[in-house]
């Protein structure tokens, strides 16, 4: 009878833990970081926009931003240049792309969100492009 009282309040708890462990990813804001700069910012610097700081905004417009999921006023989406394809492309001639490319794409978008945040113009540590 003991063994099967623990036997159930393991049980329990297992299925009490196991939704927070199949939690959505909360983004690597560090590897955002590299991302952002190394892919992002490199390629906007020779764009007529020039870099787009992570401080140019707030953490509302950040989020309103990724959530359209529109760039270039509207004629790409921000997803593209997250995408395998996209980094594929590219990886040849930046590091970064290279690095990451087999983080899922997903997770990259996270990253890249993450950092935004966090440096935007009212976010934990805002931030100008380096």
């Amino acid at each position: 009878m003991k063994i099967y009282k623990t036997m159930l309040i393991n049980l329990v708890s297992l299925l009490i833990l196991i939704p927070g462990m199949a939690g959505a990813y909360d983004g690597n804001w560090k590897r955002g970081d590299v991302y952002y700069r190394m892919v992002c910012t490199d390629c906007h610097k020779n764009q007529p926009v020039g870099k787009v700081p992570p401080d140019s905004r707030t953490q509302a417009e950040w989020a309103a931003y990724l959530e359209a999921d529109q760039h270039a006023n509207g004629q790409d989406t921000v997803s593209k240049y997250v995408s395998k394809s996209f980094r594929a492309s590219i990886a040849d001639e930046n590091k970064a792309a290279a690095k990451f490319a087999n983080v899922p794409e997903e997770e990259l978008f996270a990253d890249i969100k993450a950092i935004l945040l966090r440096g935007a113009s009212d976010g934990d540590a805002p931030a100008g492009c380096r």
